[in-house]
């Protein structure tokens, strides 16, 4: 007897009636760059589609966005001033703060505001943390992360997002926003970051290319997977309530491996360069966009990804790319 698979995948109802992945909008997270002044809207290059944006016209955009479903946003700052410490990532009425505040104001709860805390975009050099002859000091650098975090909460966020892969900077952030009276704000820890070659877009996005040397020391080797899980894991002990994997999509057995192993949720991020190489070839008429964008964020979620951070989502929503 011929064991007939194919009956089940006859038609295009009963095909949609058996999907094993349902993505929801809401699995959805959206990221923005914020940069000063007001009316602001600056494309992005690498990343055709993609924009910084002004305060106000931040705003606009998430309104615009909440109408499609997208009920999530991941910020990240490019502020004006840089040092060598980053100090202005911890400014109370800095740029990210104003930016959570303006959202906050606008929509109240109907938003989930994400913050990254990570000093790359705010410091001279370009590193994710401070300088100590030349080297990233791991552990001067926790203070002012988690200073970073508690003023993001102040603001109002509702997940802080350490981006930094600092050793231990989940639970000194956990014991800073607990000191300041946050104990409600959530974790979202990029637990395991590869130094990846995916990110290369982002650097213009974000203006945070290091200026010498690179982050190899301190972001995962993408040659193992089982340090990969195992740094999530850590970050899970030290009390983050989410873990992430980035990039995505050369890491979906890292995805994999790590949802057997942990009831927390997982987000995925579906970085920069992954974004750009799929719109660069529909540009050119070589893939199916919409197909592909499907397949790509099906594929994250069947690895076993809860949170889908990705610049696809906006168009997806409003061309019906993922019904």
């Amino acid at each position: 007897m011929i064991r007939r698979t194919r009956r089940l995948r006859r038609t295009e109802v009963l095909r949609d009636s058996l999907a094993e992945t349902r993505l929801s909008p809401k699995a959805l997270i959206q990221p923005h760059f914020v940069i000063e002044g007001t009316r602001q809207e600056v494309a992005i290059d690498a990343m055709p589609g993609v924009s910084r944006t002004s305060v106000d016209r931040l705003v606009e955009r998430v309104r615009a966005d909440l109408d499609l479903g997208l009920s999530s946003v991941l910020l990240f700052g490019l502020p004006k001033h840089k040092d060598a410490v980053g100090s202005a990532a911890s400014e109370s009425d800095g740029l990210v703060p104003r930016a959570v505040e303006a959202l906050r104001e606008a929509f109240a709860e109907k938003l989930t505001i994400i913050t990254d805390v990570c000093l790359c975009a705010y410091t001279d050099h370009g590193h994710c943390g401070v300088l100590h002859d030349g080297h990233v000091a791991n552990d001067a650098t926790l203070p002012l992360l988690s200073a970073m975090a508690v003023a993001h909460a102040r603001a109002g966020a509702d997940v802080v997002a350490p981006s930094d892969m600092m050793d231990g900077r989940v639970a000194h952030m956990r014991a800073a926003l607990e000191a300041a009276g946050f104990p409600e704000v959530a974790l979202l820890s990029y637990s395991t970051k590869f130094a990846s070659g995916f990110y290369g877009p982002f650097r213009e996005a974000a203006d945070s290319a290091p200026k010498s040397g690179d982050r190899r020391s301190y972001q995962m080797d993408p040659r193992n997977g089982r340090e990969a899980v195992l740094e999530s894991l850590i970050d899970e002990e030290e009390g983050a309530d989410m873990l992430m994997v980035k990039p995505a999509l050369a890491y979906l057995d890292v995805i994999a491996a790590l949802r057997a192993r942990t009831l927390l949720p997982i987000a995925a991020y579906n970085v920069s360069g992954e974004y750009s190489m799929v719109k660069a070839a529909a540009q050119k008429g070589w893939i199916d966009e919409a197909r592909v964008v499907r397949e790509v964020l099906w594929g994250l979620s069947r690895a076993g990804a809860d949170l889908l951070i990705t610049y696809h989502g906006r168009e997806a929503l409003q061309k019906g790319w993922l019904q």
